[in-house]
């Protein structure tokens, strides 16, 4: 059985405190295999009835990249109009994606009528489908922090529009937009607390004692 020390579990914690959402990113192009060395890792996480549910699309084509960024910004838009006064002002202020700059794009699918796994676990929560990919991009998260690499996901986007610009299967359900790419900073504290958008808050806040 493989056994972890002391030291590797504090490194493993200023891992998760040092992964960040990354909007901000150099030029540097990213190593040959980099993006599919972060996908065979995110393929060892578990997922119900081991479906295997995550679907990859890497997206190189400049078309496509310039349709989702257009797509970022419409939605961006009518994000914005949901606010009004000082947060509305502030939200203006906030970088909320790094599409523009990151020399990776990734997008990442939950495949609904795949039947590997046969099922099993989904009859009465089939949303464990979506959730196994979540923690599929988890452990890619995590992977590309212990590499330098920064990855940052941009929820500010159309699925629909993600399907047709991307050309996927019906049955895939949209899950995430990944930019991938070297950081222009580190930090270990969220940009958005940064920015005084929202604060992080401590464990106890959470959790309920029954």
């Amino acid at each position: 059985m493989v056994e972890f020390d002391d030291t590797f579990r504090r490194q493993l914690r200023e891992l998760f405190v040092w992964r960040r959402d990354v909007r901000r990113f150099r030029s540097t192009p990213l190593p040959d295999g980099a993006i599919d060395r972060l996908i065979e890792t995110a393929c060892l996480s578990p997922s119900v009835g081991l479906s295997q549910p995550w679907r990859f699309v890497t997206v190189d084509d400049t078309a496509r990249r310039v349709a989702v960024i257009d797509d970022f910004k419409a939605c961006n838009a009518d994000a914005l109009n949901c606010y009004s006064g000082e947060r509305a002002a502030r939200y203006a202020t906030l970088k909320l994606s790094g599409l523009e700059q990151a020399p990776g794009h990734l997008a990442v699918f939950a495949d609904k009528a795949s039947d590997i796994g046969h099922g099993l676990g989904r009859a009465t929560m089939p949303e464990t489908t979506e959730y196994s990919v979540v923690a599929a991009i988890t452990a890619m998260w995590l992977a590309a922090r212990a590499e330098g690499i920064g990855l940052g996901w941009v929820s500010i986007l159309n699925p629909a529009r993600m399907h047709a610009i991307l050309e996927v299967p019906d049955s895939w359900k949209f899950i995430a937009y990944l930019c991938i790419g070297y950081p222009e900073a580190e930090c270990d504290q969220p940009e958005l607390e940064q920015a005084k958008w929202e604060r992080r808050r401590d464990a106890g806040e959470f959790t309920l004692r029954r």
